[in-house]
């Protein structure tokens, strides 16, 4: 809580757009109803639009719908675009006036909550307008916020690296993945290493393959534009799903520490099996959903998928032979994110009814979505005269299955996180490296049509 007294300024880039309007501003308030939030703190946004600051301040209201009066009618605004070095200059009269308010030399966080096109010209600016010099040698940290997918490819994230290892080191560095902010997310670890029941029997020997799902019914809305430049593989492929697979997959961190975690997530990404240009056809499915190719924005002719399904290999010796299966896309049958782990049949097994239609397989299920909760399947008697077995459920769910399903929720997280300096839940350089040396020959190898793309409807199960 120590950390929570200086003065801390929060500088949004596309402080008006849609990122900002459905969940940052949310999750701010909510930290600040719950006194998470500096005493001194101060929202400063920079977009093109051109408001005033009291516009700014009426658009964070409507967007948050219920926030804190107080925090707002401080909030500063800069117009300009993001390629202009004189709204820069701009904005850092803004921070020197903000500095002398709270009198004193406060923390700067830049959040990046632009699209990935932006952030080489965002990350230069700043440098060339020395907003990120700390305006003391003793006070005030300096740190930036930056969201997924970190670059649009392997070579664009190594050069957002390199530019970034000048401006900063990496732990003032926070790659976002929301859905590592997410409570069931984070209480794999619990779950895995601190019930003795579970981790020894995590690995190849006893378990026969993880699911991972991440399901939408919507489409792509009017974000057309946006997606046809990324498609499903980088937007939650390349990271939300990869950070999934990595955290059911780590090894004992041995401590509970960013450093270790972060370190073992990493071991694991770089040891999946990679995936050729010429394997694509046998490893990986890619889909469009029918209608896609009318929405604004999106090219004429476009082959973006908005559908992928992936069999993974981790080649180490817990993992070695066990299939990892990818899935997304939007425009689905239901709404789900989940991570299911399947165990081996009991060989033998106590079964009566060996062939009864299904496989006698005990599951675990790590749901994010529709409701987050972690549930156990396993097998016992039939209440009766007869032997037969069918299958129970132990179960539970995050505050009686009612916590937000919000994104906000994660984004508290992430922003609590970033003021404090925890970068558990964050990417390291280390980790998008490797998700991106594994997605690259997949991305290549639907360019060349070595998997044909398929049309679906939406509801539609492939």
């Amino acid at each position: 809580m120590s950390k929570l007294q200086i003065p801390t300024t929060l500088v949004i880039f596309g402080a008006t757009g849609d990122l900002a309007k459905r969940k940052l501003f949310s999750a701010l308030f909510s930290l600040s109803g719950e006194g998470m939030l500096p005493k001194k703190f101060k929202i400063v946004g920079f977009s093109k639009s051109q408001l005033s600051a009291s516009e700014f301040q009426r658009f964070i209201l409507k967007a948050a719908k219920d926030g804190d009066k107080e925090l707002v009618k401080k909030a500063m605004y800069q117009p300009g675009l993001f390629e202009d070095l004189e709204a820069y200059r701009k904005l850092g009269d803004i921070l020197v006036k903000t500095d002398k308010e709270f009198k004193t030399c406060s923390n700067k966080l830049f959040y990046l909550a632009v699209a990935p096109k932006y952030y080489k010209t965002i990350f230069e600016n700043l440098a060339n307008s020395g907003l990120t010099i700390p305006c003391s040698d003793g006070e005030g940290w300096t740190r930036v916020l930056v969201e997924k997918p970190f670059g649009e490819d392997m070579y664009a994230a190594k050069e957002l690296d390199e530019l970034l290892s000048k401006l900063f080191r990496e732990e003032q560095i926070f790659r976002i993945d929301h859905y590592l902010a997410r409570e069931t997310m984070q209480n794999i670890l619990t779950f895995r290493f601190s019930n003795r029941i579970f981790e020894p029997l995590w690995n190849n020997q006893y378990i026969d393959r993880v699911e991972l799902k991440l399901l939408e019914k919507e489409g792509v809305g009017e974000r057309g534009a946006f997606y046809d430049e990324i498609g499903a593989l980088r937007d939650v492929g390349q990271n939300h799903m990869l950070q999934m697979l990595a955290i059911v997959a780590m090894g004992h961190p041995q401590r509970f520490a960013a450093s270790a975690i972060r370190r073992e997530r990493a071991k694991i990404l770089e040891a999946l099996r990679p995936i050729g240009e010429s394997e694509v056809g046998k490893y990986t499915t890619r889909g469009q959903y029918e209608g896609y190719g009318k929405l604004s924005g999106v090219r004429k002719g476009s082959r973006t998928e908005t559908y992928f399904k992936l069999r993974a290999f981790v080649d180490n010796a817990r993992w070695s032979g066990t299939p990892f299966l990818i899935e997304s896309g939007k425009g689905m049958k239901e709404n789900i994110v989940e991570l299911n782990v399947y165990f081996k049949e009991a060989a033998p097994c106590f079964c009566p009814l060996p062939h009864a239609g299904h496989k006698h397989q005990n599951m675990i299920s790590f749901r994010v979505k529709p409701k987050e909760g972690i549930v156990l399947r396993f097998w016992a008697k039939k209440p009766g005269l007869s032997n037969d077995i069918e299958p129970k459920n132990l179960s539970f769910e995050y505050r009686g299955g009612n916590l937000p399903e919000t994104q906000a929720e994660a984004y508290k997280k992430v922003l609590f996180d970033c003021i404090e300096g925890e970068q558990m839940l964050f990417a390291s350089t280390e980790e998008v490296e490797a998700a991106w040396r594994f997605i690259m020959p997949i991305l290549k190898g639907w360019e060349k049509d070595k998997e044909p793309l398929k049309i679906y409807k939406k509801g539609e199960e492939l």
